[in-house]
């Protein structure tokens, strides 16, 4: 049995649409359009106890999972959703222990997410060039619990030439122009390492699918994920109204190694055998042409020949 003390993270539910997410202090209450809601009522009690508001409404204490996190995060820019975050995280193979790289922390919800999963023994590298907005992701990390797993760095990945991490399991993209950073996440990727991006526009998935060919990436894959809730009530049952459409686009794919190098050798060796038959076609030409002027200085003599004769007899 788990009891709310001073501190303890609360997510206080009234219904799908009010719901509160706090951390307990003794001192403070809260004022809703359900009546005040007091901290000091919910300690001593157990996750999933309700409280009573002064305006005779109930409230649940309910413990906090990653979603409620994610869902009630503070907003710097625009956050990667809950149902793009779990394909994100099966089709990468994301677990425990593994070395996360990630380029553009936002508001850190991708972030938070991805560490929550492979604590206690990975870590995530997260990378951002806005004071602002790491300042926003420090502090949406901090409250998920999740610090100790992630370290930001403000460096442009873009335009450094540094390579600071290696042997990553999984890269996360989430910029304008993914593309520019390909060539260097493949040098920090482990070999069949994965890489998501996140791309808003179906012109920036072109774009980005040129380079991982480019760049020997396989398995690429690109996908949209749409939710649609269902109201479920006795006698009407119905599709919501209310639901999560577009919101990005994913791209999937893993480091390869095509054999470049071995190609292009095949390739130098063709050409130079293609040149050589092209010269004993220019000798055999020029042969020929040879033969046609000797045929020609003969038919000149014989006709001298003939008119000489033809005057000795006048």
């Amino acid at each position: 049995m788990t009891k709310i003390k001073q501190n303890s993270p609360v997510l206080f539910f009234y219904n799908n649409s009010k719901k509160w997410l706090m951390n307990i202090s003794k001192k403070e209450s809260f004022h809703t359009h359900i009546g005040v809601i007091k901290h000091s009522d919910a300690i001593g009690k157990e996750y999933g106890s309700r409280l009573m508001t002064n305006k005779d409404k109930y409230v649940y204490l309910l413990e906090p999972t990653m979603y409620d996190y994610i869902m009630k995060i503070q907003h710097g820019t625009q956050i990667v959703y809950p149902k793009d975050l779990g394909y994100i995280a099966a089709r990468a193979g994301i677990k425990d222990g593994q070395k996360i790289l990630e380029i553009g922390t936002g508001s850190g919800s991708l972030t938070s997410f991805v560490a929550s999963i492979v604590k206690p023994r990975g870590h995530v590298y997260t990378f951002d060039v806005d004071d602002k907005f790491m300042k926003i992701a420090e502090k949406n990390i901090r409250r998920s619990g999740l610090s100790k797993y992630v370290t930001q760095h403000n460096l442009d990945l873009k335009t450094s030439k540094e390579i600071p991490v290696t042997e990553m399991d999984v890269a996360l993209i989430d910029l304008g122009d993914p593309w520019i950073v390909i060539p260097k996440v493949r040098q920090m990727l482990k070999g069949s390492g994965a890489i998501f991006a996140i791309c808003p526009t179906m012109n920036q998935l072109e774009k980005l699918t040129m380079a991982l060919v480019e760049n020997e990436f396989t398995d690429i894959e690109s996908t949209e994920h749409i939710i649609r809730t269902i109201e479920a009530r006795e006698g009407k049952t119905r599709h919501s109204f209310q639901g999560i459409g577009h919101t990005t686009y994913l791209c999937f794919a893993r480091k390869a190694f095509f054999g470049k190098t071995k190609a292009k050798t095949t390739t130098k060796a063709k050409t130079t055998t293609k040149a050589k038959t092209t010269t004993k076609a220019k000798t055999t030409t020029k042969a020929k042409t040879t033969t046609k002027a000797k045929t020609t200085t003969k038919a000149k003599t014989t006709t001298k020949a003939k008119t000489t004769r033809k005057k000795t007899k006048n």
